[in-house]
């Protein structure tokens, strides 16, 4: 996607330059990048209008938007949003970075993973499936930047999984980040069932009521678990006996 953005020199830098702009409904933005080959890239302090500026980063592409900058006074330039800093509150943009890119030059950038499709280990083995890396990085001219790169996840059972290697072959950019990561998988999750302490106790308990109730009572029907752990053992009559004795 290609935008345009206007934008402003200004003199003075500063928090109260900023403190200042924000005011007036502008953004402070910094500029990067040589405008020419061969030039020094020394950094520019601009302005920018924060509406369109909240469209770019709220569109398909986001910070992988290609820029065309119309800067007050110098020309065109092409650039990408290197960096955003947001109101911790509102989130309404403080401070941007920009920077420019030469059209014949590839860059690395960050590209959004999408899933398609129902995986099979899913629907019908009742699996689950872990999304577990959601963006990868390429090297890409800017004009051919991604929005997004889709993965086919149809065909994927129980334990199958797509790694950066598996993604389908595309001219227009390479995957630099590690071949062997795994981007998702389908696992399926195994229920263990604990008995509770309390419970084992509890049943253990009850297989032993019936045999204390027989002697006791002369086969009379045993008692609940619960009484039988409130009464007393035969160890603690005993002892009882004695002292009376």
């Amino acid at each position: 996607m290609d935008a345009t953005l206007d934008a402003v020199k200004r003199s003075t830098r500063g928090k109260n330059e900023a403190r200042r702009l924000r005011a007036a409904g502008k953004i402070p933005a910094t500029l990067y990048g040589a405008q020419k080959a061969g030039d020094q890239p020394a950094p520019e302090s601009v302005s920018i209008d924060p509406k369109p500026f909240m469209r770019i980063l709220h569109s398909k592409s986001g910070l992988n938007t290609l820029i065309t900058l119309k800067l007050q006074g110098t020309g065109d330039s092409r650039v990408l949003v290197k960096n955003v800093q947001l109101d911790p509150i509102t989130h309404h943009p403080l401070h941007a970075d920009l920077y420019r890119v030469n059209m014949d030059r590839k860059i690395t950038v960050t590209v959004p993973i999408l899933l398609k499709g129902d995986s099979r280990g899913v629907k019908q083995d009742g699996g689950v499936l872990d999304f577990v890396h959601r963006e990868i990085e390429v090297e890409v001219l800017p004009a051919n930047i991604p929005d997004s790169i889709e993965v086919d996840v149809t065909d994927l059972g129980i334990g199958d999984s797509v790694h950066v290697r598996d993604l389908a072959a595309d001219a227009a950019w390479t995957p630099i980040s590690d071949p062997d990561m795994m981007i998702v998988h389908v696992v399926i999750i195994k229920v263990v069932e604990e008995v509770a302490p309390a419970a084992a106790a509890g049943a253990e308990g009850a297989a032993a009521a019936p045999a204390a109730g027989a002697a006791a009572a002369g086969g009379a029907t045993a008692a609940e678990p619960e009484v039988i752990k409130k009464g007393k053992t035969d160890k603690e009559e005993g002892a009882k006996d004695d002292k009376k004795k």
